[in-house]
């Protein structure tokens, strides 16, 4: 009988990741000793010897032009938050008066596109073009659009200017994992750790969406010009009745899942699930956890995929983080864990004494980091899109707090004060100061929605993030904070050890070991439990306890990004590599033109909409009602209602007029700061119009209509 995978048009088991240049591709492609050298490379972190350079290039372009690739390109992360690419073709004059496919070692270790138009905070003049990509062989080559026309051979790269300076994401997340690792082993060493696995932070980034028909995204200027709506009333049915969430899939909706999966897993992009999400129109995709860099690039690649294969099928793919008012926006959770050495995962609670010991040195860590560094995490996930999510119902606050659960949280309480432990519903008890540390179960308690740093299981989910976002940059954050609190423990660990080491006991260690161990966790428990929370984010409540605890509580991106140039973070950065002061200093400059130019456009095109849109409806439709309350008048009639009416209507066109005023003369300004409080009350003052204007003079689709017009595709498509 055959499988259900037999039934199906492709299957998966076969065509996974036939789209990549990964090592089974290569093993073809290549000779054995270059194969062999450059694996090993690879596995193991080396430095890749560039005389290999010419034949893995001549490899990967005979693979890519079996799959119908012409062209390659450097295919790099600049600071925009998207991917960059410039086609260049195989194809090189044969002197004869036709061309022959070459691709050489150098054209795949190193491109040269122009640098002068891409955001680089100040270390490049407009005049200096010079910029260089150089191939990142950690994250394999792919064709995209295999067996078409529009073939690609897509070549990770880094970006960075003529000097040096990165100008990309890729760069300082690569070099923050090295630091990581660089610590990781150092806690190997201490706990004795044996293992030959290069230590990385593996990422699973779910993916948050909306989808609605095309067609209203051609009717709708603000959602093509800013990707959310500026205007826009919730309808009397949303989300309220709570039957989106996990719902039965639509079948044209699941048509396009069932499209997304198939390409991405041709690019080698482990996706696993799909579901719908709380509010109507939205959805969800997660892959499997990967290596960091890697995840990160396929994160990328599943926003790519998701927007072309939805204007495939009649829909437009909302990435923004709030689309829609008064329902709930979309994140990007990043499920952020650390393979140690020996290929196991370090925040998973282990089956020995010195396995817990180690989980527990790990999550006191975290503490450590979160707390240490609480503005530069909120920095990382800072945008204009992320302003409208964070602190809302359905998205954790703006205030860094780490949730751990009931029992680990009761754990690290004991071992603060000094005590034994009891562990759930068993006698395992935990002595602090000797060799006794129990296995501690896993799943022994709730999670929590509201928090943005919460322990579930065997990671940390920082929910945080922002649906358009890049994973680069949070995760270059926590790797580096991660390093730092890292470094720091082992530090004070190995300023209490003794040496040389007495003998060491059944447990493999020592007793002064353990000793020195209990006194650092417990000390960085006191310094730091003012970060554990397990309660509602959401609540007042927890805003006013997060004050009495002093922690910080940023809500707007210009106030955030402030950390990102302060002297603990210029340090961090320089202290282990990743950028420079300069450089960092750029990056502040790069995220906070990018909001102020966000709200700038923001505030032009709602100005624009209302004049030209909005306000010609809202006074026809206030004739409209004059003209009845007058006719009703001549007939003799009582006019009261109608004339209600039309007061009613005048007195939201008069707001409608004050509004626009006060915006217009905002925008004239130079304070993008300045810009959200006009917007919002221009936006107050078209949907109450919205709420009485008639729906056959109303120039936009409302929010109804793209939520629930998704069964079946529109006459146009």
């Amino acid at each position: 009988m055959p499988s259900a995978l037999d039934c199906t048009a492709e299957n998966p088991a076969v065509t996974f990741a036939t789209d990549v240049f990964n090592f089974s591709a290569m093993k073809k492609c290549l000779s054995p000793r270059v194969f062999s050298t450059f694996a090993d490379a690879i596995k193991n972190g080396k430095q890749l010897d560039s005389s290999l350079a010419d034949e893995i290039a001549d490899g990967m372009k005979t693979w890519a032009m079996e799959k119908g690739a012409t062209h390659f390109t450097h295919w790099f992360q600049p600071l925009t938050g998207s991917t960059a690419e410039k086609h260049d073709s195989f194809l090189a004059p044969d002197q004869m008066g036709g061309v022959i496919a070459q691709f050489t070692g150098k054209e795949l270790i190193q491109g040269e596109p122009d640098a002068s138009s891409f955001p680089s905070g100040g270390l490049r003049a407009t005049f200096e073009a010079r910029g260089y990509t150089a191939w990142d062989p950690t994250s394999d080559a792919f064709v995209v659009n295999a067996g078409t026309d529009r073939a690609v051979l897509c070549i990770p790269c880094v970006f960075c200017g003529y000097h040096g300076e990165s100008l990309d994401e890729k760069t300082p997340l690569l070099r923050s994992q090295a630091a990581l690792a660089t610590q990781i082993n150092r806690v190997a060493n201490l706990f004795e750790v044996a293992g030959d696995v290069r230590p990385c932070a593996t990422l699973g980034a779910e993916q948050e969406y909306f989808l609605i028909d095309r067609k209203f995204l051609e009717e709708r200027p603000d959602l093509v010009m800013c990707g959310r709506t500026l205007f826009g009333r919730r309808p009397a049915r949303h989300q309220q009745m709570e039957d989106h969430y996990f719902g039965r899939i639509k079948p044209r909706i699941l048509s396009f899942m069932a499209d997304v999966d198939r390409k991405l897993w041709r690019l080698g992009v482990p996706v696993k699930t799909r579901h719908n999400e709380v509010s109507p129109a939205q959805f969800e995709l997660a892959p499997v956890f990967e290596e960091q860099n890697l995840a990160v690039d396929h994160n990328m690649l599943i926003m790519h995929t998701l927007q072309d294969t939805a204007e495939e099928h009649g829909f437009a793919c909302l990435m923004h983080e709030k689309p829609f008012a008064g329902v709930n926006g979309s994140g990007k959770h990043n499920n952020w864990s650390i393979t140690g050495p020996d290929g196991k995962n370090w925040f998973s609670p282990g089956k020995t004494p010195q396995d817990n010991a180690k989980f527990l040195f790990m999550v006191v860590a975290v503490l450590k980091a979160v707390d240490t560094y609480a503005t530069l995490i909120r920095a990382s996930v800072a945008t204009a899109g992320n302003d409208h999510r964070l602190g809302a119902n359905e998205a954790p606050p703006a205030i860094m707090s780490v949730y751990l659960g009931e029992q680990l949280e009761s754990i690290l309480t004991k071992l603060h004060s000094g005590g034994s432990i009891r562990l759930g519903k068993g006698d395992t008890t935990i002595e602090i100061g000797v060799t006794t540390l129990p296995r501690i179960p896993k799943d022994v308690s709730d999670r929590n929605r509201t928090s943005p740093f919460a322990f579930t299981g065997n990671k940390f989910e920082f929910r945080a993030v922002g649906s358009s976002q890049s994973c680069a940059l949070p995760n270059t954050v926590l790797n580096l904070c991660m390093a730092d609190a890292v470094s720091k423990m082992c530090d004070a660990l190995v300023a209490r050890l003794p040496s040389p080491m007495p003998q060491k006991d059944a447990s493999g260690h020592t007793r002064e070991f353990h000793q020195a161990l209990s006194s650092v966790l417990q000390e960085e428990v006191g310094a730091h439990e003012r970060v554990i929370f397990g309660g509602d984010g959401y609540s007042q409540e927890w805003e006013k306890e997060a004050a009495r605890r002093g922690l910080p509580n940023i809500k707007t991106t210009p106030e955030a990004l402030g950390a990102m140039v302060d002297g603990a973070t210029i340090s961090l950065y320089e202290r282990f590599g990743v950028l420079s002061e300069r450089e960092t200093r750029s990056r502040y400059e790069v995220y906070r033109h990018a909001w102020d130019q966000t709200l700038a456009m923001e505030g032009g095109c709602a100005l624009d909409l209302a004049k030209t849109f909005v306000l010609p409806a809202a006074l026809a439709w206030e004739e409209r009602l004059a003209h009845a309350a007058e006719s009703a008048k001549r007939l003799g009639r009582d006019a009261g209602l109608r004339s209600e009416s039309y007061n009613e209507a005048a007195g939201m066109v008069d707001e409608l007029y004050r509004a626009m005023g006060e915006l217009e003369k905002t925008l004239d300004g130079e304070d993008a700061t300045a810009i959200p409080g006009p917007l919002g009350r221009l936006r107050k003052a078209v949907d109450d119009l919205e709420g009485v204007v008639a729906d056959g003079i109303w120039p936009f689709p409302c929010y109804g209509e793209m939520f629930f017009n998704l069964v079946k595709p529109r006459t146009n498509v």
